[in-house]
């Protein structure tokens, strides 16, 4: 076997096809010919759906394939050919570059998320089966059917029938696909003029496509947000659309959704990001464009194509070969760097785009369409059924995730006084839906007055105490941390119920519910009026059980000692900590830790924890200290390896417990020097 087509990260239409040395056996090329051969005929084995558009085209290249296949079983089996050797290996070698490439080609074609996609590149379908096809029969004329002697006449029938429907076989335009792509370009005009698309027609296109339920249309978004991320202009138009019929046309999500069982993926962490975990390792500055390659690691785009336009097809970072070239975008990792430069007032760098003008147009029908599907959404809120309600604010939990143009326009539509009417609901799901569109909209500064001044501070808090499913209270638990700026942070502290909600989530709560409410209480303790309520809940004891429990991620782990630290800043924080059952050895075990069950942002939260104590307890936290022989090797480590902000929270400590050995040393010299009689001994 000399192919495998199992790439991941192939993008569609990139026909990455190696071929194969000409010192290879003809037995084992043809071994591998035929194996892809039967790999493009299996698609032939699928749904009613499995063509759509160019429905034609893909049957003709089977056909062809099918024949092909016979042919390359006829040759397998004649002695003749063995013994042809050389003059037939280079049209071979083609015929199997021309066969992988047609099998990437069947894979993209047949996606079930891209079929959107495939119709408005049906012209460029129809062109890579006309130019594969061409291929695999100029490659078996190439072998000179007709000169040689001696071949069994049905594989030089078969051979001349490939060569003869080739050249006879006609890849065209189906009228089918033409009057769909214009239906598609007709409503996308129609975004730019501001006209609302007709349905009936938008309908029709999605029934030729066979998209009949919400998870089809989800399926060619989520594909085509891939596709815009990774540069495609049009795709972004097309999800523009395909967002606008999802909300539009599908009035029922149905149960086979497997985005609303999606985890939450809110990354914050307390101790903020490591700039250098964002810096491209070939630069050295903070990434625009990052992406990911076979390796695993992350580059800016730029970077690492220079890289290999450069003649290196290797890891920058560990040196090891790469056997693709292709690269991922990271668009995740892409929304961490945006919030941590919006966090840190670092300006984020805008990409050098070309053809500015084509991007503002593409720009501006997306956002239309943006704009038609909040006004929808918000009437759907206003005016319809408990389900209808529902479903729009789903729709919204989902454009809101991570689109900030999309807060805006669901923000300017006036939809926030409407989900908040709809966290009173007994529907359960409804309540999950609304409080989840809450959460992120409040990550827009726009959002946060607006959710004030509706009194929905008191009403996110009610769901953070009362809500009917874990999951409502764990997003409102997360909206409050996005609430809780300076202005809002004593006046959410104020309210009797929210600090006890938070730790009553910390207690029973699953993961991200517990990471929700730390993060939370962690924004609350900046303002120094809830220090004591949080002392007077009992969260101090309920961390230290999380700290020597088994079953406690890394993040929460971090989460913890970052609030712990912050309770310590104060002295009656630290002396609840001192106080509390094995607290402090507990710390220090984190410290001293080597092993990765503890991340070195956990130690830095220690070190922080382990400094405010010695200031704020004195000899009761130091002598302890002094005496853990391991102390001072796990702070000097993280003078060396940890971050600037570790290293002066390191250093700080080790002068903290230097000071105190060198007095207690010379407190002892003197009590050894002193006269025997001067001491009083009472008996």
């Amino acid at each position: 076997m000399l192919y495998n087509s199992t790439e991941s990260t192939r993008r569609t239409f990139f026909f990455p096809a190696v071929k194969p040395s000409e010192s290879v056996s003809i037995t084992t090329l043809l071994n591998s010919l035929i194996s892809l051969s039967k790999q493009i005929l299996n698609f032939n084995n699928f749904n009613e759906f499995v063509f759509i558009s160019n429905k034609r085209n893909a049957k003709n290249a089977i056909r062809l394939v099918q024949v092909l296949e016979l042919f390359l079983q006829g040759l397998k089996n004649d002695d003749l050919f063995d013994k042809m050797g050389k003059t037939v290996i280079l049209p071979l070698l083609d015929l199997h570059v021309a066969l992988q490439k047609l099998n990437f080609l069947f894979e993209d074609y047949t996606r079930r998320d891209a079929r959107m996609w495939m119709l408005v590149k049906s012209e460029l379908v129809g062109r890579h089966f006309r130019v594969l096809i061409g291929s695999v029969f100029s490659s078996v004329e190439a072998i000179g059917l007709d000169g040689i002697w001696g071949w069994d006449d049905e594989v030089r029938d078969l051979g001349l029938f490939i060569i003869r429907q080739g050249k006879e076989a006609r890849f065209e335009a189906q009228t089918e696909d033409v009057w769909a792509f214009n239906l598609v370009k007709l409503a996308l005009g129609q975004f730019e003029s501001r006209v609302i698309p007709n349905p009936r027609e938008l309908r029709w296109v999605m029934d030729y496509l066979g998209i009949k339920k919400w998870t089809d249309c989800n399926e060619q978004i989520k594909f085509l947000e891939e596709e815009t991320g990774s540069g495609s202009s049009s795709a972004a138009r097309l999800m523009g659309l395909m967002v606008y019929c999802r909300c539009v046309l599908f009035d029922h999500i149905d149960e086979g959704d497997s985005t609303r069982n999606e985890g939450n993926d809110y990354k914050y962490q307390l101790g903020f990001i490591n700039p250098d975990d964002i810096k491209c390792p070939i630069s050295l500055e903070i990434m625009v464009d990052p992406v990911t390659i076979s390796t695993g690691h992350t580059y800016e785009r730029v970077n690492i194509l220079k890289w290999f336009k450069a003649g290196n097809p290797t890891c920058p970072k560990t040196g090891q070969s790469l056997q693709s070239l292709d690269i991922v975008p990271n668009l995740a990792l892409k929304e961490v760097i945006k919030q941590y430069c919006s966090k840190n007032g670092v300006t984020f760098p805008m990409q050098k785009e070309k053809g500015s003008t084509k991007k503002s147009c593409v720009n501006n029908v997306a956002n239309l369409a943006a704009r038609m599907v909040a006004d929808f959404l918000s009437i759907k809120l206003a005016m319809g059924t408990i389900g209808e309600k529902s479903k729009a604010a789903y729709e919204i939990r989902l454009l809101t995730k991570r689109n900030v143009f999309n807060r805006a326009c669901f923000i300017e539509s006036g939809v926030i006084p409407y989900l908040l009417n709809l966290l009173l609901s007994k529907d359960s799901t409804a309540q999950e839906n609304s409080i989840a569109a809450l959460l992120n909209l409040s990550k827009h500064p726009e959002s946060k007055p607006v959710i004030a001044n509706n009194t929905g501070l008191t009403m996110i808090i009610r769901v953070l105490k009362k809500g009917l499913k874990m999951e409502a209270r764990q997003h409102a638990a997360a909206t409050l941390f996005y609430l809780s700026e300076e202005q809002n942070r004593e006046l959410i502290g104020s309210n009797p119920d929210t600090i006890p909600s938070l730790v009553e989530l910390i207690r029973i709560g699953g993961d991200q519910g517990k990471k929700n409410a730390l993060v939370s209480i962690f924004s609350l303790l900046l303002h120094t009026s809830n220090h004591s309520k949080v002392l007077k809940v009992g969260l101090v004891p309920l961390l230290i059980d999380l700290l020597c429990s088994n079953e406690t991620n890394d993040d929460l782990i971090v989460d913890s000692l970052a609030v712990l630290a912050a309770l310590a800043e104060k002295p009656d924080g630290a002396r609840a900590i001192l106080h509390a059952r094995i607290a402090l050895d507990v710390v220090v075990n984190i410290l001293c830790s080597t092993s990765s069950d503890f991340s070195r942002l956990g130690r830095e939260h220690s070190v922080s924890l382990l400094v405010a104590m010695c200031t704020n307890c004195g000899t009761e936290v130091v002598e302890v200290l002094v005496k853990n022989t391991c102390v001072m090797g796990a702070l000097y480590s993280l003078l060396v390896e940890g971050t600037s902000r570790a290293g002066k929270k390191a250093r700080s400590l080790i002068t903290i417990l230097l000071d105190f050995s060198e007095r207690s040393s010379s407190r002892s010299s003197m009590h050894h020097a002193l006269p025997h009689d001067n001491f009083i001994h009472v008996w």
